[in-house]
């Protein structure tokens, strides 16, 4: 309940007025619900009994959803009053993205970027674009991998296309697994440097966390199993396999192996699962292997572990 009053404030004061809200409520049990009723009459909100996990919440509200765009937002971020307007107005421009992807400032230090959207590396790993750098850099408008699902734009003709978010994930790589998929049926993404959102990072599950090290580790391989073409197999997996090892040790340095290998392990046991889905989401494939080939950014393991440490 303490990230609300911001968040849903930032909602009132947009610019672009025409919207609804609706949200979620994971099984709290600090009066949010109450809160919200009382304080903001103008919002639906939906109890759910328990915590189903960041993928399956999002997929309820978004089946309520009847208009031509859905925007998520996280409970711990607070949106410029132009964020939505901007992000409207970067989808009205360009036809060819189904997405958009916001500039994501650390809301502690606004001068530093948190993300600007999410990358693919060619080790098979999320990437988050930007992280560190001064905020007044990634101010061009481009084409991009993906965009992070806790403050974004989507086509919702582009979700019934591609699916919702997989609940399997629960938490965590659910939005790369999505614009993996939306890339791979032709849907861009387009990021939007003056869609600003301050963002309090790992606000709810903690930075490291034995939670954010398991479903991070976990997702991470069911979506390379899931979305690499096959012509890129060979291409990508000796990278990916040198990042787990090297994951291993960085983990293991700081207490979380335990939680590292368990991750490592149900996701060897989800494979079958995995394979299943990997089989249709090829099948849906429509876009050429060089172009993903493209959009995927070389893996740079040691400003990757410099990055890591810095943040720490």
């Amino acid at each position: 309940m303490k990230f609300l009053p911001e968040c849903l404030e930032s909602l009132r004061q947009q610019a672009y007025r025409h919207f609804s809200i609706i949200l979620v409520d994971n099984g709290s049990n600090d009066g949010s619900i109450d809160f919200v009723i009382r304080n903001y009459p103008e919002v639906k909100t939906i109890a759910l009994p328990k915590n189903v996990g960041f993928s399956v919440a999002n997929n309820i509200a978004i089946k309520t959803v009847h208009t031509e765009y859905v925007a998520l937002l996280n409970n711990d971020a607070v949106a410029h009053p132009l964020w939505l307007q901007r992000l409207m107005g970067a989808l009205e421009e360009h036809p060819e993205a189904g997405f958009a992807a916001s500039k994501m400032l650390f809301y502690d230090n606004p001068r530093i970027i948190d993300r600007t959207g999410d990358g693919y590396t060619r080790a098979g790993t999320g990437l988050l674009r930007g992280r560190g750098e001064p905020a007044r850099s990634y101010n061009k408008q481009e084409l991009i991998f993906g965009a992070c699902a806790g403050a974004v734009l989507y086509r919702t003709r582009m979700l019934r296309d591609t699916g919702l978010f997989d609940e399997d994930f629960f938490l965590l790589y659910e939005d790369v697994d999505l614009s993996f998929r939306a890339q791979l049926q032709g849907y861009k993404c387009i990021y939007v440097p003056d869609a600003v959102v301050y963002h309090k990072a790992s606000a709810s599950i903690g930075y490291d966390s034995a939670i954010s090290v398991y479903y991070s580790h976990r997702n991470l391989e069911w979506v390379y199993i899931q979305n690499m073409p096959a012509g890129l197999i060979l291409k990508t997996i000796f990278p990916h396999i040198i990042y787990d090892i090297a994951a291993f040790f960085f983990f293991t340095a700081r207490g979380r192996n335990k939680d590292f290998i368990k991750a490592k392990w149900d996701a060897l046991k989800g494979i079958k699962k995995a394979l299943k889905k990997r089989k249709q989401i090829q099948k849906n494939r429509t876009v050429e292997v060089d172009y993903i080939w493209r959009l995927l950014e070389r893996e740079l393991f040691f400003t990757r572990l410099i990055r890591r440490l810095k943040t720490t």
